[in-house]
């Protein structure tokens, strides 16, 4: 592992009252000593004001204020210091360059968090964690991101691998005391023992599609005839006009995607094209477009003009024949909305599974944010802030081989397998904990974690 000395801004560059940077390996605080006057170790984790001067001119390129942190009590377990200095472009890109010249060399991405999990500072999954609350940009997944920092997943899958090590262990009676009848350990403790780790593991992978959902934000498309109030419902759920709202029918030729929070939980909105027979070929295209957004969407807000509002309303019957015929497709869930409620003077009746809404008003958008977000983020919501969730396609992607080796325990054991061969199953189990907490992580799943990070973290 390499601990050479490494430096980065870990704050955005730009205008700024203050800036923050970095420094952290084996021979910091040597480098900070040659850049730094004067630069004190002690006492340890307090600031003291300093010069930046450039190691070999003497010239000085700021004053700041440094801090120490000996190993391994340190974000990175190694001798770390951070320096505050002037915010701006000029200031912090002109001290980085004078520690650089002082033996440090530029951070790669994530590096100190990389090299946290490294030196047993944070595991694998509070790292990603780390990355997740620097990019939420939803109070939901804020708190799901501090949660799994503060080892909220990682204890439960602790818990779950003691539960599997406990069952290897009384699978090994039946190998050291092979003669005694069914084993010194009743059948049916196994079972149960078997049973309650196979639905632990179940319930966390249960959580998996609204946990990505979560991460990525759960893309909702909103789809209907021209004119139906598609884009107008789109800019309210916004909070801003985003898409063009005209009376002419077809005047979203193209899907609009935009980030929204509803009720706390992000969202991916998407305005389409109107669905409809159409020659023209520019049009066409956008219905294509919006077919392919439907097929992937994680839920769908059918808009429909109310009865009686306006010239071009119909019938509720052909409203209905026409929702069936455009979302025969979809697999999502789909919420039908009343649009446009205020230009009708007499509301009519509609089922409790139908909303009414009105852009221009306001009326109706609480309780359709509100239905979205638990339509959306159902289980997330039942489950409150306390329980884990799966929030990563790795994560999955573990949990499903564990369960696959845990499943096949079981078949090989009611098989006739020798326990010493049942038992391989449990370890390969521990194993993709392992894996997912990273105990023993390969350096490629490390590169790919750390990939996305800032510089700086």
């Amino acid at each position: 592992m390499l601990s050479d000395p490494i430096v980065a801004l870990a704050t955005p560059p730009g205008r700024s009252a203050l800036a923050l940077i970095r420094l952290s390996g084996r021979g910091a605080f040597d480098v900070a000593a040659r850049a730094l006057r004067p630069f004190r170790v002690e006492p340890a984790r307090a600031v003291h004001r300093v010069q930046v001067v450039h190691p070999a001119t003497g010239e000085r390129v700021d004053d700041g204020l440094a801090a120490s942190f000996p190993g391994p009590r340190s974000y990175t377990g190694e001798d770390l210091v951070e320096i505050s200095t002037h915010g701006g472009l000029v200031a912090p890109a002109a001290a980085v360059a004078v520690l650089v010249a002082a033996g440090a060399r530029p951070a790669a991405p994530g590096e100190f968090t990389r090299r946290a999990v490294l030196n047993g500072k944070l595991d694998l999954l509070q790292a990603e964690a780390t990355g997740d609350l620097i990019d939420a940009g939803s109070p939901a997944q804020a708190r799901r991101a501090l949660q799994q920092l503060e080892r909220g997943l990682s204890t439960r899958l602790e818990r779950l691998r003691a539960d599997l090590l406990e069952l290897e262990a009384l699978i090994a009676y039946d190998i050291d005391f092979p003669d005694e009848d069914e084993g010194p350990v009743a059948p049916e403790r196994v079972e149960h023992a078997w049973l309650a780790a196979r639905d632990r593991i179940a319930q966390l992978l249960a959580t998996a599609p609204e946990g990505e959902r979560l991460r990525e934000g759960a893309l909702l498309v909103i789809a209907g005839r021209p004119n139906a109030g598609k884009s107008s419902l789109f800019n309210a759920l916004l909070g801003t006009d985003r898409a063009i709202v005209t009376e002419v029918p077809g005047t979203t030729r193209d899907a609009i995607e935009a980030h929204a929070v509803l009720e706390g939980f992000p969202f991916r909105l998407v305005d389409t094209a109107g669905l409809r027979s159409s020659d023209d070929r520019v049009e066409k295209i956008g219905i294509e477009v919006s077919r392919k957004y439907l097929a992937a969407a994680d839920l769908v807000v059918f808009c429909r003009e109310e009865a009686g509002a306006g010239a071009g309303a119909g019938s509720r019957e052909r409203y209905d024949r026409e929702r069936d015929r455009f979302l025969a497709k979809v697999r999502a869930p789909l919420i039908v909305v009343d649009t446009k409620i205020d230009l009708v003077d007499r509301p009519t009746a509609r089922p409790p599974d139908r909303l009414g809404v009105s852009a221009v008003t306001g009326e109706g958008l609480a309780e359709l944010r509100r239905r979205l977000a638990e339509t959306a983020f159902g289980r997330l919501l039942a489950l409150g802030d306390v329980e884990p969730v799966v929030t990563r396609a790795r994560h999955r992607a573990a949990l499903e081989r564990a369960l696959t080796e845990v499943e096949a325990f079981r078949v090989a054991r009611a098989s006739g397998v020798d326990a010493a061969a049942t038992a391989t199953h449990l370890r390969a189990a521990m194993g993709a904990l392992d894996d997912l907490i990273g105990v023993v992580t390969p350096d490629d799943v490390l590169d790919r974690v750390f990939a996305s990070f800032c510089v700086g973290k």
